[in-house]
């Protein structure tokens, strides 16, 4: 599945990028009323972590239904802004190379799986692997180019 090296390719490039921003930048909001960096790669893991569980339980049945996700409240629970940079960066990574594992396993015959995630339409497992992609790109692109991302409506999943 292209997802995978999608995902895959996207770490790649992207980590040392992130490595590079230091702690103080990465605890300051990206604009006013906004998250900082460190709160944009915890909903990244947050998101991660759901989309384990997706990847997963679609696979094991006719349909999944799946609960939202409370994007504020979780990452002010798991206070992602108190955790130092680095720490955040190596979940993210483990946890995305991981989901590179799971997304190559996904068998064909699960892709056409219906998937509701809380109140929304069902789509298919497919969409919601390459929707995480894409999910995941905007996000980074939020925390490696800021100023240019700050307009952006947030893509439907998490």
């Amino acid at each position: 599945m292209s997802v995978a090296s999608d995902l895959a390719g996207t770490i790649e490039a992207e980590l040392p990028r992130l490595a590079a921003i230091g702690e103080e930048s990465a605890g300051e909001p990206i604009s006013a009323g906004k998250w900082s960096r460190k709160q944009v790669l915890g909903h990244l893991i947050d998101s991660a972590t759901n989309n384990l569980q997706r990847f997963v339980r679609a696979q094991l049945g006719p349909a999944l239904t799946f609960p939202g996700y409370e994007q504020e409240a979780w990452v002010a629970t798991q206070g992602y802004q108190q955790r130092p940079w680095a720490d955040l960066i190596g979940l993210w990574s483990a946890l995305n190379r991981h989901l590179v594992h799971v997304v190559e396993r996904i068998d064909p015959s699960s892709l056409d799986t219906p998937c509701t995630i809380g109140t929304g339409s069902a789509v298919t497992l497919r969409f919601v692997a390459e929707d995480y992609v894409r999910h995941l790109r905007h996000h980074l692109e939020q925390i490696l180019r800021p100023a240019e991302a700050a307009g952006k409506a947030h893509p439907p999943y998490a």
